[in-house]
């Protein structure tokens, strides 16, 4: 499935407003922040990728470590329940890791935003 331009969070603001209001799951080389949009009704999942010099490392490790996040996104994003807003801050291990396990531990996070979002 394609990653649309719609799905790509893009306003400072609503990097800020995940950081402050939204709930945080660890998956070891990279964090996920979510949260539930106030009108979650029919919106496509927005997510967005945080990648900084000083976790990552210079430009070409954060591009690496952003292409593989979206590319995990990109695959699994089926597992992600509609009317949330994600990102996906990277660690160094991002790109030391394999990308199954990248993928595992997304999915994973995927069920626990699932188990959390509908209580």
């Amino acid at each position: 499935m394609r990653f649309r331009p719609e799905q790509h969070l893009r306003r400072p603001g609503d990097f800020r407003t995940l950081r402050e209001q939204g709930r945080r799951i660890d998956c070891g080389a990279f964090t996920l922040w979510w949260r539930v949009r106030e009108t979650p009704s029919a919106a496509p999942t927005r997510v967005g990728f945080v990648a900084s010099f000083a976790q990552v490392g210079g430009a070409v490790a954060r591009a690496r470590a952003k292409r593989r996040l979206r590319e995990v996104f990109r695959l699994h994003q089926t597992l992600v329940p509609p009317g949330l807003d994600l990102m996906l801050v990277a660690r160094a291990a991002v790109n030391r890791w394999a990308f199954p396990e990248l993928a595992e531990k997304f999915s994973t996070a995927c069920q626990k935003m699932s188990a959390a979002a509908h209580v």
